[in-house]
């Protein structure tokens, strides 16, 4: 798989509708064990709450879809907030929306809407990103090249990881897989073909608007 959407990191946030106070939690997992972990801890941390529905998809092809819509009107609840992550296109993600009942009934629709509304809030809170397969590139040269090298890189947008200055220099650059022999080739060019290039491990990078962020 290329490149896939999912959640940065772990995420809060809450809004309240027709007096009833929404919290929507997020997070990135990698198992439908972690899934249930997650939402465990978020009941445990709200055993007090009317109501604490949860959705996940795991898999890369969203293989595993669950949802529960914990006491609130069936359909109403489990089903928007997997939903949610389904437009979204999200792999690899658990949601909890909590609910404190604030005395006020929303109605089926008025229901939809809140615990979409809430698994949105947590979502965006986690930072929704994509996640990209890129691979290490080492590129030794001589100091003489250095300044040429590296400004070559920088105009071609490549993210460089770490240089690493001794008997000749190494620069160690990442680069999204369908982009290395761009690179790999320019950097023969520049260096007359005296550059040591070598490739390393390929691994997942998180962008947003396509910028890495680590």
């Amino acid at each position: 798989m290329g490149s896939y959407k999912t959640l940065h990191e772990f995420g809060m946030d809450e809004i309240i509708i027709e007096k009833s106070t929404f919290i929507g939690y997020a997070k990135p997992i990698k198992t439908e064990e972690e899934a249930v972990e997650f939402i465990n801890e978020i009941k445990k941390k709200h055993k007090d709450a009317t109501h604490n529905v949860w959705a996940y998809t795991v898999g890369n092809n969203m293989n595993i879809q669950r949802y529960s819509d914990d006491g609130e009107p069936q359909g109403t609840a489990g089903i928007p907030t997997l939903e949610v992550i389904k437009k979204e296109d999200l792999r690899d993600v658990v949601v909890v929306v909590t609910r404190y009942f604030g005395g006020v009934k929303l109605g089926a629709g008025g229901l939809v809407r809140a615990y979409t509304k809430g698994a949105k809030i947590g979502l965006e809170a986690g930072k929704i990103i994509e996640k990209v397969m890129y691979q290490e590139v080492k590129i030794k040269i001589d100091y003489t090249l250095l300044g040429r090298v590296q400004n070559e890189i920088m105009n071609m947008g490549y993210f460089v990881k770490d240089t690493i200055y001794e008997d000749n220099v190494e620069i160690i650059v990442y680069s999204r897989i369908e982009e290395i022999e761009t690179l790999t080739s320019k950097m023969t060019d520049i260096t007359s073909a005296t550059a040591q290039i070598a490739l390393g491990e390929e691994f997942y990078l998180s962008e947003k608007d396509g910028q890495v962020i680590l």
